[in-house]
């Protein structure tokens, strides 16, 4: 068995991780302002006032990222990725995973479910460990 204390640890690493890991949640999270038609036509019809969740879902993706990245209340910031992500990947990408009939389509977004439920497992781990300060 390896013995994962002697595994070595750097402030720097862990930085990028955090770098890494938010900053597509930035991105979208300030495109969720710039392209509000563009994220509304993502969800389906049936989905009352989308705009709305366009709108709410920016400001989570942002207040998460920023929690995380700068290790401010990284705990709840994953909670708040992960609150995003659930919905978006099963209503996104699920629907039109399974509803689309191309089948270059389906593969692609077959491909975004996927990263969605494992940036939803990154977000889970960092609500329940957080992150550590350096040379923690």
């Amino acid at each position: 068995m390896i013995d994962e204390s002697r595994l070595p640890l750097h402030p720097a690493v862990g930085m990028a991780g955090r770098i890494l890991f938010t900053l597509i949640f930035f991105l979208s999270g300030i495109t969720h302002f710039t392209d509000i038609d563009g994220y509304t036509s993502l969800m389906h019809e049936s989905i009352p006032f989308r705009t709305f969740w366009v709108l709410i879902s920016g400001v989570v993706e942002l207040a998460g990222a920023l929690m995380i990245l700068f290790n401010r209340g990284a705990r709840l910031g994953g909670w708040l990725i992960a609150l995003f992500l659930i919905p978006v990947t099963f209503t996104v990408h699920g629907v039109e995973m399974v509803t689309t009939e191309n089948a270059e389509m389906q593969a692609i977004q077959m491909s975004f479910f996927l990263k969605g439920l494992a940036m939803t497992g990154g977000a889970l781990l960092i609500s329940q460990f957080g992150v550590r300060r350096n040379g923690e």
